[in-house]
């Protein structure tokens, strides 16, 4: 907290004492220990700036005489420690008195500095010897770091190669090439091809391949084959044509064309799936299915599992989505296998 105003020991100079106002150090100063002159503007001498030994600018005996000292009620008047030039005071030549003052005046002077010195060695408890203290100035709080937004997916206590999705009551293995989800935006993402790297058209950061499951609510009596035809297109343009926020990371979709669609056996249940191919403004453009099976648990609401892969070089190899596909089982039962169907391929 900040100290009252008062005298205090000036900061700058040791042997005298500093008006500090409340808020800032002033340009008054007076000797340690002089009392009865209370502020600045209370000095006895009818000077508001006077502290008992002169305005603040008054530097010794080159300076202007100090008026003659009014007596404070029921107080004696005070005799001023320097005297100027002229007629003493009570005899003896004027000079004379100068000098006995002067000395006596220096005398006194030591005495405080000795006093101040020995009071700054104790514990310096009182306000005569301490600087009022700094207050301290507010800080910034320290920044918070957000945590990703935890995905729905995390590796299997026994297999570290299989990701469960508890929400739909199934797992998927984990190619060579995938990992976890980390610092995602999309929702419900499964797994991730490893590292990223910079979209070619509205910047940003891309991945060459992305796996999504998310429960059907819409519509969810349709067949997985309705499903996932509906499905298909809206996949393209959130994987290839517009993000989240609106960008185009890959300049847009420019044209597209069904390579593969089917019935497909999928965790002993039934599926079927769609796979386009995708020509974009920027980029070797890629491929986009959507996988449509029911749920092997609660209400057996269908569920839905998007792939998107980079083309080109540097995405993952399509055989990944069949191994994903062929490798999703029950939680709890590794050993569930086709049901409907034999593979990728198309059955009707």
């Amino acid at each position: 907290m900040t100290p009252p105003p008062g005298w205090y020991r000036d900061p700058s100079a040791a042997h005298q004492e500093r008006w500090w106002d409340g808020t800032a150090w002033t340009e008054h100063r007076r000797a340690p220990g002089a009392t009865g002159y209370g502020a600045p503007g209370d000095t006895g001498y009818g000077a508001s700036a006077s502290t008992g030994y002169g305005a603040p600018a008054t530097t010794g005996y080159g300076a202007a005489q100090h008026p003659a000292p009014r007596a404070q009620p029921g107080q004696p008047p005070t005799v001023p420690l320097f005297a100027g030039g002229g007629q003493g005071q009570q005899g003896g030549t004027g000079r004379g008195k100068a000098v006995a003052l002067t000395g006596a005046a220096a005398v006194l002077v030591a005495a405080i500095v000795t006093g101040v010195f020995v009071l700054g060695e104790d514990d310096g408890d009182g306000p005569d010897t301490q600087a009022p203290p700094v207050t301290p100035t507010a800080t910034d709080p320290a920044p918070v770091t957000e945590e990703p937004s935890p995905t729905p997916s995390g590796s299997s206590a026994d297999d570290p190669a299989v990701v469960e999705d508890q929400l739909n009551g199934v797992t998927f293995p984990l190619p060579d090439g995938w990992v976890l989800p980390e610092h995602v935006a999309e929702d419900d993402v499964m797994m991730t091809t490893d590292g990223t790297y910079d979209c070619p058209a509205d910047g940003g950061v891309c991945r060459h391949g992305m796996v999504v499951s998310r429960t059907v609510t819409s519509n969810a009596e349709s067949s997985p084959k309705t499903l996932a035809r509906q499905d298909i297109e809206d996949a393209a343009d959130d994987a290839y044509d517009r993000d989240l926020v609106g960008n185009k990371p890959f300049g847009g979709i420019e044209s597209h064309e069904e390579v593969a669609s089917g019935q497909v056996a999928v965790a002993g249940r039934a599926g079927y799936y769609v796979r386009w191919r995708v020509e974009t403004a920027k980029g070797p453009g890629g491929y986009v299915q959507s996988l449509v099976f029911p749920s092997t648990v609660g209400t057996e609401s269908p569920v839905l599992v998007r792939y998107v892969f980079d083309a080109g070089e540097d995405g993952p190899p399509l055989a990944d989505m069949d191994t994903i596909t062929q490798g999703i089982r029950p939680i709890g039962d590794a050993d569930t296998g086709g049901g409907v169907g034999s593979g990728i391929g198309p059955t009707d």
